[in-house]
């Protein structure tokens, strides 16, 4: 089972690497972009026997205790079941 994590600061809170990449993209030309904001993203591959319930709570868990901090980011988790 797989699993993807994205991480990004919550809309309250300034992103300067946003706005720098944003600014960069309107000086080479690209019109109709109103905000870029920056984040991270994680691929997670599961153990085998986790079912899908354990892995949305070991995942969530990991998300706020490890892979962001809850004060200034969220967070979201996509589990995809492999079918194969």
């Amino acid at each position: 089972m797989r699993a993807t994590v994205h991480v990004r600061l919550k809309k309250s809170v300034l992103d300067p690497q946003g706005q720098a990449i944003h600014h960069a993209v309107r000086t080479l030309g690209y019109e109709g972009i109103r905000e870029i904001r920056q984040g991270k993203y994680f691929e997670i591959e599961l153990e085998d026997d986790v079912s899908p319930e354990r892995a949305r709570a070991l995942l969530e868990q990991l998300a706020h205790d490890v892979l962001a901090n809850p004060v200034l980011e969220e967070y979201w988790v996509r589990i995809e079941e492999e079918s194969e």
